[in-house]
């Protein structure tokens, strides 16, 4: 199944929220917990995964994240159809940048139909997480799904910002609302809501022609959460996977962070300095793979007040002078 896989990391969202760290690059290319970038938790991902044919999306500010992918993780063997690619906007459609998640992925629809794949996996590219997609798409097999959304809790008053979905007791999607102001509460617990990760397996057969269907549709935002995911789940099964399960290789980790704003940013990196990490970057068999460049090692020199100092509870990166 996951060499009838084909993998899209959407990369290339804006990320105003996250000014000014994206003045000079796409919010995937950022920085990361001293020296990783964001995308790379995401491709590490499909790298353990055993994913090996993805195509990275790319758009805005893309120089920093494209040189990164070619430094980093140009890994992949092209002669068995092993591929890392980032795909900037060609304007296959027309002349315009994407409009949303799924018309992103329209202008490219030539490479999916070129793929020879069963099915489409979708990402984000600026999550910070570790997941088996390999137990996801196992899953999609199992439930004979036409879709497959992974899905978490979180607490009622965050699900605003999310597509917040109901299930039924086979964790099909019954119902499913992008960013709804006031969100459906799971029915044992009201103080939770459940909603997407943003992370979709799709039967390629329908991903084709859901898309097409789409694009014909004027009063349609082209966005999956939006637009696609409300319209099939009355038309096909949709279900839901949860985040953090018993299934997969990384069964520990609850882990999940949307770095969109400088405080989830920032809370993000504080959480590596925890005494017992709630993400484990220490895990000898799910290592998150990024590009080293060649820095001097890091060192501290006196300070211009005194000789002693005192730091704890960080992270620094090669190349530093403290």
């Amino acid at each position: 199944m996951l060499d009838k896989t084909l993998t899209i990391i959407l990369a290339g969202g804006v990320g105003s929220r996250l000014a000014p760290l994206t003045e000079d690059r796409a919010k995937p290319a950022v920085p990361f917990g001293g020296k990783y970038r964001i995308i790379d938790f995401t491709l590490a991902n499909c790298l353990h995964s055993g994913l090996r044919r993805v195509l990275v999306l790319t758009q805005y500010k893309s120089h920093s994240l494209q040189k990164h992918l070619r430094d980093g993780w140009s890994i992949f063997n092209p002669e068995l159809s092993e591929y890392i690619t980032p795909v900037p906007p060609q304007m296959r459609v027309g002349e315009r940048w994407y409009t949303g998640t799924a018309d992103a992925i329209y202008h490219n629809l030539y490479l999916l139909e070129r793929s020879e794949a069963d099915y489409v996996l979708v990402l984000s590219g600026d999550h910070i997480y570790r997941m088996d997609y390999a137990a996801m798409l196992e899953a999609h097999r199992a439930n004979q799904a036409a879709v497959t959304v992974a899905c978490m809790q979180v607490p009622a008053d965050e699900a605003k910002a999310f597509g917040v979905m109901r299930i039924d007791t086979q964790q099909r999607i019954v119902d499913f609302q992008e960013k709804p102001a006031q969100p459906a509460t799971l029915p044992n617990d009201p103080q939770h809501a459940l909603v997407s990760m943003g992370i979709y397996v799709f039967s390629m057969e329908l991903m084709l022609d859901t898309l097409r269907a789409d694009y014909a549709r004027s009063d349609s935002e082209h966005d999956f959460g939006k637009d696609i995911l409300p319209k099939l789940i009355g038309e096909q099964p949709v279900f839901a996977y949860p985040f953090g399960g018993n299934a997969g290789r990384v069964t520990p980790d609850r882990y999940w962070r949307d770095v969109g704003t400088i405080d989830a940013f920032y809370q993000a990196n504080m959480d590596l300095l925890e005494p017992v990490p709630p993400l484990n970057l220490y895990q000898d068999d799910w290592t998150i793979r990024t590009y080293q460049a060649q820095s001097a090692p890091a060192r501290t020199v006196p300070g211009t007040s005194g000789n002693e100092g005192i730091f704890i509870n960080s992270i620094v990166a090669g190349g530093t002078v403290i």
